[in-house]
C-alpha cells in the first residue's frame, strides 16, 4: 500500500486534475504501470494504447486523445519535479495524510465520478471517516455576496450543520466562508465542514481566510487532489468544483452571478444526478441572476431554509431534473491545452517557452502552438523573446 501511495502521489504531480488520458492510463495498467510508463521507464504497447482509446471514446473524451506519445510529451516537463516522498513528508509535518481509492477512509461518492474520480486526496485534519454523501450538503455561491447572500447562507449552514449535516464547500471568500464558519458554529457532528480547495493544502488559500480554514482543518477537514506546493489556478478551481458536486447529496447555489463559477458547480451536480437547490434574490440584484437562471431553466429546486434542503438529502429526494447543458464560460473556445497554459503565463514580466513547459505541464510544440492561439486571441503577448498574458485576460 505504501507504495501505491507514493505512486499516486507521483501521479498527482505529474499530472493535472481530470487529465483524462492519464486517469485511462491509470486505469488501464494500474497505478505502479502507469508511473513507469508516464516517465518513460516502459513502452506502452498498441493493445495498451488500443484499451486507453476505447475507455476514453466511452466516457466522451475520445476527441482530445492525440495517442500516448502526445501525453508522455505533455508530462515529460514535469518528471524532474518527482518527489513523492517530500509530498507525502509534507503533510505528515503539517499533521494530514494522502488518500487513495483503495483506503478505507476513501470516499464511496467519488466513484460515481467514474473515470473522473481523482487519483488521490491529500487530506489535512483528522483522520476520521467522512460523512457518508446522503449527510453532506455543498453551499456555493459569489465572493462578492450581499449582506443578503451572507445572512442566508449563514442561516442555511448553521440549520444544518445543527442537524447533523456536513457543509461541504470552496474555501473562498463570500459564501464560502460564511458556509463554513456557520458550520462551525452550529457543528454537531464530527466533520461539521470540509473545504476542496484548488490549490495544495500546505498554504490556506485565500490568505485572507487562513485563520477560518486552519480552524475547518481542526475541526473537519481540508482537501485537494493537488499535492503541496500546488499553485490554486483557474483551471484547477473548475475541476475542484466537479470534487465539491461529488461529495454531496445536494449542491445549493446560494447567491451567484449570471457566470459565476458556482453555476459550474451545479452542473457537476446535474450531471451527476444529484439534486441541486437555488436560493431565490431579488429581480434587481445582479448576484441572484445565477440562481434564478438555474431556476428558470429547471436544472434546480427552489429552497428557502434547511429543511427544503434537507428533504432534497433524503432518499425521497433523489429524482431530479436530467442534467442541461449549461452556456459557455469565460474563455469559451480555448480547448483544454490552451486554458493551461493560459493559467501558467505570468502577468507581469515575460517567462521562456522551457519554462512555461515545466509549469503547464506540456510539451515544447503544445507551448508554442498554444502561445500561437492566444496571442491571436489577444490572450497573451511575446516581449523581448519570452511571452506574458495579455492585460484584462485575468
Amino acid at each position: 500500500m505504501d507504495n501505491e501511495r507514493i505512486t499516486r502521489a507521483s501521479l498527482s504531480r505529474l499530472m493535472e486534475p481530470q487529465d483524462a488520458a492519464g486517469l485511462a492510463l491509470v486505469k488501464a495498467a494500474g497505478a505502479t504501470d502507469a508511473l513507469r510508463i508516464a516517465t518513460g521507464q516502459l513502452a506502452a504497447g498498441p493493445a495498451l494504447e488500443q484499451e486507453i482509446t476505447a475507455l476514453l471514446a466511452d466516457n466522451g473524451a475520445g476527441t482530445s486523445w492525440a495517442g500516448m506519445g502526445a501525453a508522455l510529451k505533455r508530462w515529460a516537463p514535469r518528471i524532474p519535479d518527482l518527489a513523492p516522498e517530500r509530498d507525502l513528508a509534507t503533510m505528515a509535518r503539517l499533521g494530514g495524510r494522502l488518500i487513495v481509492p483503495s483506503d478505507d477512509l476513501w470516499p464511496a461518492q467519488l466513484a460515481e465520478l467514474g473515470l473522473q474520480e481523482p487519483m488521490c486526496l491529500w487530506w489535512r485534519g483528522l483522520e476520521q471517516p467522512l460523512p457518508d454523501v446522503s449527510r453532506c450538503v455543498a453551499l456555493v455561491g459569489s465572493r462578492d455576496s450581499t449582506s443578503y447572500g451572507a445572512s442566508v447562507t449563514g442561516d442555511l449552514a448553521y440549520s444544518l450543520a445543527q442537524r447533523g449535516f456536513t457543509v461541504v464547500s470552496g474555501g473562498a471568500y463570500g459564501i464560502d466562508a460564511h458556509a463554513h464558519r456557520a458550520a462551525l458554529a452550529g457543528g454537531t457532528g464530527a466533520v461539521p465542514t470540509i473545504a476542496v480547495m484548488a490549490g495544495g493544502v500546505d498554504r490556506f488559500y485565500p490568505s485572507g481566510n487562513e485563520d477560518l480554514l486552519r480552524a475547518v482543518c481542526n475541526q473537519g477537514a481540508v482537501l485537494a487532489e493537488v499535492p503541496p506546493g500546488s499553485a490554486p489556478t483557474r483551471y484547477r478551481f473548475l475541476q475542484r468544483n466537479r470534487l465539491i458536486a461529488a461529495l454531496s447529496a445536494v449542491t445549493v447555489v446560494v447567491e451567484a452571478r449570471w457566470r459565476s463559477g458556482a453555476l459550474n458547480t451545479a452542473h457537476h451536480a446535474e450531471t451527476l444526478c444529484r439534486a441541486v437547490g437555488a436560493v431565490p434574490g431579488s429581480v434587481h440584484s445582479a448576484n441572484s441572476a445565477g440562481c434564478h437562471r438555474l431556476l428558470r431553466d429547471g436544472g434546480a429546486v427552489c429552497v428557502t431554509d434547511a429543511g427544503e434542503i434537507a428533504e432534497l438529502a433524503s432518499p425521497s429526494g433523489e429524482a431530479v431534473p436530467e442534467a442541461r447543458t449549461g452556456r459557455a464560460a469565460e474563455h469559451d473556445g480555448l480547448t483544454l491545452e490552451d486554458l493551461i497554459l493560459l493559467d501558467a503565463l505570468p502577468l507581469r514580466s515575460a517567462t521562456s517557452v522551457d519554462k512555461l513547459c515545466s509549469v503547464a505541464g506540456l510539451s515544447q510544440e503544445s507551448v508554442r502552438a498554444g502561445l500561437g492561439r492566444l496571442g491571436l486571441l489577444g490572450l497573451a503577448l511575446s516581449e523581448r523573446g519570452g511571452w506574458k498574458r495579455a492585460k484584462g485576460s485575468a
